[in-house]
């Protein structure tokens, strides 16, 4: 039961300075609304096609995508769900799966997207949590997922098997659904603990769109491409309902290929891709050449979702001569809440890249606002670090069955992010954002608090290293001190402790001491979330015979 207060701090967080929570930013009464109006004014145009790999496996007209919603509502009606019902997915992506979304979305259902890596744990967890009453999956998952569901309620539908086109073509229902109906349970992908379920809204997923597809200048008939997971926020808000949004197209992926990433760019004259940091890495190494492509048509990438250093964004930039717009946003707040402009002139474009220590994240979007506050939620300053809060129509509704959790991130009447950071101001009044890493990840060395982030950029500046990340480990003397998990070039030996000795010698020279790695483990394998953060958590475990030890400085 929320109490007062937590309802008081809940409506202060969906208020923009100008603006209620009932105030709608957008013209449609809900997604089937939206849905209805392309497929009416844009029948034939092509919403959404989808490529396994280099081949094209399947394409859908507004007019066709509308009729299979309808089909696969009408099945949802019959199998029993009704609006507030919950629908998990477990699934790679697939066309099949966006027609799911929206057909829940038509009849009121509720989205529980399950990503396929998580942890048999946590996936009973979800379901559990979530009180699904029916799964869509796979043949490849199929079996799986009736051992692991068990004796639970759930209804298992395979998407290979199952055959909705039958039903009819007009809706059924006689039921209204409105912009404040519950549209998705997103579970968020944290290192430790049970996942806390996100709560959106049919409105947070519009009004998002709505802000996206102005900021990124992306008008009728624009193609966007999805190389990201559609059971993240990522993959499902900005290329699946952002192009529904503005009437564009889609070109949905099964995953992400280096060696087919330009070509289909090309192929499919797109303006805009999302990408997450990892990603520019797999092309960075890759033996793409930007001139065996005609990209004239392309805009710019939009990236986002884990820590963008601003040694990756020049090298990637440099070698492709493609422009990364840098943002930033969570579960929590839809997907976006910020990006880099995508308009500036080159020379301020780097100057936001690279001056400050790190790639600026940008200006807040229409409709959310940020703010840097101190740990008692007293508004910061330019320049002064405290942590990232955000308030407005894209805010989460709440976590779902989790008040504890709710009173704690909405107490100040914002929601606050967990990150770390600060903003700058330009010329012309507008606050530029960065983030500086997590506050939980922040390593306290001796009571001095020390961005993990800041020193990722170090670490990932040596001519030897491909990657690397700052892991705080537990110590005797400092309670924490600061670990460098490295994954060299090729061609470097990973037990080559001269390469270990140089590198410590290096990050010595580039960082004070206290902040600099005191000693380096080189991996193959720096462990990442499905959307590319970084999990330091996990690797902490590898420093544990540095307990005890005392690092001097000489």
């Amino acid at each position: 039961m929320m109490t007062e207060n937590l309802l008081k701090n809940l409506y202060k967080a969906h208020t923009l300075s100008n603006r209620l929570p009932s105030d709608s930013l957008v013209k449609y009464k809900n997604i089937e609304g939206l849905l209805k109006a392309r497929a009416e004014n844009q029948p034939e145009d092509e919403y959404i096609c989808y490529y396994d790999s280099d081949e094209k496996l399947k394409s859908y007209t507004y007019k066709e995508f509308y009729i299979n919603v309808i089909h696969l509502s009408n099945y949802l009606m019959k199998n029993g769900i009704h609006p507030g019902n919950k629908v998990a997915t477990y699934s790679y992506n697939h066309v099949d799966t966006i027609i799911l979304y929206f057909a829940c979305w038509v009849v009121g259902a509720v989205v529980v997207p399950i990503n396929i890596n998580e942890d048999k744990e946590r996936v009973e967890f979800i379901l559990e949590n979530s009180k699904a009453k029916i799964i869509f999956t796979r043949n490849e998952y199929y079996v799986s997922m009736h051992m692991l569901v068990g004796k639970k309620k759930i209804k298992i539908i395979n998407f290979d098997s199952n055959s909705y086109h039958e039903l009819p073509d007009k809706l059924k229902k006689n039921f209204n659904i409105s912009l404040d109906d519950e549209s998705m349970i997103v579970y968020t992908s944290g290192t430790t603990g049970n996942p806390k379920g996100v709560v959106l809204t049919q409105y947070n997923l519009l009004v998002d769109a709505d802000s996206i597809s102005k900021w990124h200048k992306l008008e009728k008939g624009d193609a966007m491409m999805c190389v990201l997971p559609i059971h993240h926020v990522n993959g499902t808000i900005v290329t699946m309902v952002t192009p529904m949004y503005y009437g564009g197209r889609t070109v949905l992926n099964k995953k992400f290929h280096t060696e087919t990433f330009l070509k289909l760019l090309d192929k499919e004259n797109v303006k805009v891709v999302s990408v997450v940091p990892t990603l520019l890495q797999y092309l960075l190494h890759s033996e793409e050449k930007i001139e065996n492509y005609n990209l004239e048509n392309f805009s710019h990438l939009i990236c986002g979702a884990g820590p963008l250093t601003c040694e990756l964004a020049k090298r990637f930039e440099e070698k492709f001569g493609l422009r990364i717009a840098h943002g930033y946003g969570l579960s929590e707040t839809t997907c976006y809440s910020c990006f880099v402009p995508v308009d500036l002139e080159k020379n301020e474009h780097i100057k936001w890249q690279n001056k400050y220590g790190y790639p600026s994240i940008g200006i807040p979007i229409e409709c959310n606002e940020m703010e840097i506050q101190d740990a008692e939620g007293k508004p910061l300053g330019e320049n002064e670090k405290g942590e990232i809060v955000i308030r407005g129509h894209n805010v989460m509704k709440y976590y779902f069955n989790n008040d504890e959790a709710n009173e704690k991130t909405f107490e100040n009447g914002w929601f606050k992010s967990g990150d770390e950071g600060f903003y700058t101001t330009d010329e012309n009044g507008f606050k530029y954002f960065f983030i500086t890493g997590r506050i939980k990840e922040l390593i306290i060395r001796g009571g001095v608090n020390i961005s993990t982030l800041e020193i990722d950029e170090v670490i990932a500046s040596n001519e030897y290293v491909e990657s690397g990340i700052a892991v705080g480990f537990e110590n005797d003397w400092y309670g924490e001190e600061v670990g460098a998990l490295v994954h060299l070039k090729n061609g470097y030996a990973k037990d080559d402790e001269e390469i270990k000795k140089m590198l410590l010698q290096f990050y010595k020279v580039k960082l004070p001491f206290f902040k600099s790695p005191k000693v380096i483990i080189i991996t193959d394998d720096i462990p990442v979330t499905s959307t590319g953060k970084y999990q330091r958590n996990k690797v902490k475990h590898l420093f544990e015979e540095y307990k005890t030890a005392q690092f001097k400085e000489y």
